[in-house]
């Protein structure tokens, strides 16, 4: 039996992909049976030989399939061993004991040589004879980690021995989702258990293990352990909203009520967009679990904005002059104003993911239609809850009430005077030092030049950064199953997935009954091209029932399998005795029991549908960074040419192949165009949304451009930090979109709001403005994420890397490129746009002077505008 892993983490399969109907296929002849568990056993560090081909090893590693064996397992008070739970089959002991359970169970190793009884062995005075009499070089290195052998072909040693179980399918659905709990608790209690333990009670021999639910335990345990960071996110969340959100710390202007109000609207929109979701029957899988924190970044955003326009509509109004219909007519009017623009963040950021929802690949299409809901109910929220209860905290200062504990009322101090809400610290900061850096005659040129080599690096990411099956990867660090992986890598090289061809159609089966036989010739030679199949010179990586049934039939007729006449072929004459003949053959305790799940009959078994032939693909790694990975580009290739092959066989019966690696395969094929379509179709959609929302083309044109430069270039810094496309970083970068667009979204709605002439005066006025709010909300976004930093998933370590990405790419092209481009390429304002405030003589002297060299520049339009200018003036 080969080694392999097998770690299917979403269903990256196209839905119109070929794999999917032969999958079924495959499954509908051949039904899955077993759960694969399997312990190497090495040398331990501290033995001074590598050999395991020693006595005393030996003995160990029979005590330990003893423990493995004889352990019992109890479900529902019902107790189970693994004779009482095996897939049954005949052939595991060199000579069959009816007395002997495991005889009749499905068991790979070398053991089988002394029966698996620890006294056959122990009796045994020359333990590498008996051991070469397994079979071939061949069949040996399939069971054996890199064996020696002498000259005249005997064994002489090995670094590692594998032993392979395998238990009956027991899978039942259980609240919609399929689980085996009688074998999932022999796994823990007993298999796992044993040889956990074995390293401690036998010194000499070092196991490393997999079990069928070792992935969903160590995968599904990190993720579930690496939840604690999203609530230490949460409150880190909280903690800088409340700091940031009001004017003051504590006392009167502090709002750290409205910072847990916004982490509730996050809460609230979570659970009902995953509610309408489940209900919609959309997948959720482990990748999900990122949502909290894309939702936490948009909301967070969506609540500095309303807190802003609340206190822009206050200024010079002290709260005392303020009753309740006043503060609604100000709460309408910061709805009015901020309203639009957290509407236009949030249209583009639901059109973006719902265009994705479409996706070839499920799970990115299932998220984004989990992103999409969850984005609607969070925008309707915000506009609806977090205003309602801005409006109750400022009745709640207006009173002087305390903060989260609005029934108790404070004594006033003489310091806070309300005289009327105030440009804040962040504020005067974009107005007096930020814009006026890169609005200057320096700054432009350097801020162009500057995003200008950020862009050159990042085309040149995105053209090296590689397709890569990162399966690996998802597994912790310090997980058994990686040093299971290093083992199989180390001691069995040459062994990996198996493949299976199926040949349909009994008649035509038994018409090409001569050239299936001889199967191996047609796929021999190819170890070291595509399709990379491994020699067929061993049962490990080959089994064929009628190359077995050819070779019976030669040397024992049909005398104990029906007693049929054979023809001159050395074959049944007919097809009903050759279907007769081949159902005893290869029967659970017929002479080719190893086959009886290579076979499917129709019931009554008086028809063959169809057969399987197993070989085995060899193991296709490369070093990627100092690491052992998965090759792609060879998996790809591997598989195209296996179906080619196939394809050719137009002598045989129709035949397809299957194998477990093909869907994450199909993944790897589509994953590069889904990445660059779903993206493009995103960034479109944020130009049409821009377009549609902020009313003018040169600003919706200049928010996509700033948008897709961003995404360009964290596909740039993905590569320089080592990641690839996968299926993590691809969904990822479809939300980097999403918040990316929020940033320059909210900064190109402000500059056309903003009145004035002067271009450059309406960029500083803009970020003036919302300039706060963009950076409080990156600035909680970032906080929150950078927890994740410290996760051992693969999961959040990626996201955490790419939001730290978007979200400081996104901002620095938001509130500094954007800017640029504006005051250069900007188009005039709305014409219900705010008046200019402050504007003294020497700013309308220089508005004139800039309208001027305009008309100078561009004719009469521009002539126009300056006659408008000089109304406006007067």
């Amino acid at each position: 039996m080969p080694l392999e892993i097998s770690f299917t983490i979403l269903c990256f399969i196209s839905r119109i992909s070929g794999d999917s109907l032969a999958s079924q296929q495959f499954f509908e002849y051949f039904p899955a049976n077993s759960r694969f568990q399997n312990v190497i056993i090495s040398s331990s560090k501290n033995d001074g030989s590598s050999n395991v081909l020693t006595k005393d090893k030996l003995v160990n590693t029979m005590k330990l399939h003893e423990s493995i064996e004889s352990g019992v397992s109890s479900y529902n008070g019902t107790s189970y061993t693994f004779s009482d739970l095996c897939t049954v089959a005949g052939g595991s002991c060199v000579s069959y004991d009816v007395n002997n359970p495991i005889c009749n169970c499905l068991v790979i190793s070398v053991l089988k040589m002394w029966n698996y009884d620890l006294a056959t062995l122990e009796a045994d005075e020359d333990i590498l004879s008996t051991l070469t009499n397994y079979g071939t070089k061949e069949d040996l290195s399939g069971v054996l980690g890199n064996p020696s052998f002498d000259s005249s072909g005997k064994l002489v040693s090995a670094e590692a021995i594998s032993i392979s179980y395998f238990l009956a399918d027991r899978s039942i659905v259980e609240d919609g989702s399929e689980t085996d709990p009688i074998n999932e608790e022999w796994e823990k209690t007993v298999f796992l258990e044993s040889v956990q333990g074995a390293e401690q009670e036998y010194t000499n021999i070092y196991p490393t293990y997999l079990s069928s639910r070792s992935f969903a335990d160590e995968f599904g345990g990190e993720i579930q352990g690496d939840l604690v960071y999203v609530q230490v996110s949460y409150v880190v969340a909280f903690i800088f909203v409340g700091a940031t959100m009001g004017s003051r710390l504590c006392g009167r202007g502090s709002r750290w009520a409205m910072a847990f109000s916004a982490l509730v609207l996050v809460a609230m929109s979570t659970v009902a967009g995953f509610g309408v979701a489940s209900l919609a029957g959309l997948i959720y899988g482990p990748v999900h679990s990122v949502l909290p924190f894309v939702l936490l970044g948009i909301g967070v955003d969506d609540a500095f904005v309303i807190a802003n326009a609340f206190d822009r509509e206050r200024e010079g109004v002290p709260r005392e002059k303020e009753d309740d219909e006043s503060l609604v007519k100000r709460g309408a009017r910061a709805l009015a104003r901020s309203g639009a623009s957290i509407t236009v963040t949030s249209l583009t950021d639901l059109v973006a993911f719902a265009i994705s929802a479409s996706s070839a690949l499920p799970a990115l299409g299932s998220f984004c239609a989990f992103a999409s809901i969850n984005i609607f109910f969070l925008w309707a929220l915000s506009a609806t809850f977090f205003t309602s209860t801005m409006l109750l905290d400022e009745k709640r200062q207006r009173d002087n009430r305390r903060d989260m504990l609005c029934c108790l009322k404070r004594k006033t101090i003489s310091d806070e005077e309300d005289n009327g809400s105030k440009e804040g610290f962040i504020s005067r900061y974009f107005r007096y030092y930020h814009g006026p850096a890169i609005l200057s005659k320096a700054g432009k040129p350097v801020t162009l030049l500057v995003f200008a080599g950020l862009l050159g690096f990042g085309i040149y990411g995105t053209m090296e950064l590689p397709v890569e099956d990162s399966s690996r990867s998802f597994i912790p660090s310090d997980s058994y199953v990686n040093d299971y992986a290093a083992a199989a890598d180390n001691y069995f090289p040459s062994s990996g997935t198996s493949l299976y061809i199926t040949f349909e159609n009994g008649e035509d089966i038994y018409a090409s009954r001569t050239s299936l036989s001889a199967l191996d010739s047609r796929v021999s030679g190819l170890s070291d091209k595509s399709p990379y199949i491994a020699e067929p010179d061993s049962v490990t990586t080959y089994q064929n029932v009628m190359a077995g049934m050819k070779n019976y039939l030669s040397t024992y007729g049909t005398a104990a399998i029906g007693n049929v006449t054979l023809g001159e072929d050395g074959w049944p004459t007919n097809y009903v005795d050759f279907v007769a003949s081949l159902s005893a053959y290869a029967s659970i305790f017929g002479p080719g029991a190893p086959y009886a799940q290579d076979v499917s009959f129709s019931s009554g078994q008086t028809n063959l549908e169809a057969l399987r032939v197993k070989l085995e693909y060899v193991r296709l790694t490369k070093l990627r960074r100092g690491e052992v990975i998965d090759d792609a580009d060879r998996q790809i290739e591997s598989m195209d040419a296996t179906r080619e092959m196939v394809e050719s066989w137009t002598d045989l019966p129709p035949a397809f192949p299957y194998c477990v690696k093909f869907i994450d395969i199909e993944g790897f094929k589509i994953i590069n165009t889904e990445l660059y379509r779903n993206v493009g179709l995103a960034i479109l959609a944020v130009g049409v949304i821009c377009l549609i929302t902020v009313a003018n083309v040169i600003t919706a044109l200049l928010i996509t451009i700033n948008v897709a430069a961003c995404i360009v270039e964290i596909l740039g810094f993905m590569y320089a930090l080592g990641l690839v496309i996968d299926s993590v970083s691809v969904i990822n970068l479809v939300l980097a979109v999403g918040l990316s667009v929020d940033y320059s979204a909210h900064i190109g709605h402000c500059f056309m709001v903003k009145g004035g002439y002067s271009k450059d005066n309406r960029v500083i006025e803009a970020l003036a403005d919302i300039g706060a709010s963009v950076l409080n909300g990156a600035l909680s976004t970032f906080l929150a994420v950078a927890v994740l930093l410290f996760s051992t998933s693969y999961v959040f370590r990626v996201l955490s890397i790419q939001f730290a990405l978007t979200v400081g790419l996104g901002v620095l092209h938001g509130i500094v490129l954007l800017p640029v481009l504006l005051s250069i390429l900007g188009p005039r304002p709305f014409s219900s746009a705010e008046e200019p405030k402050n504007k003294d003589s020497e700013l309308v002297k220089r508005e004139v002077m800039d309208k001027t060299a305009h008309a100078e520049s561009f004719g009469l339009d521009a002539l126009e505008e300056f006659e408008d200018l000089e109304e406006y003036e007067a």
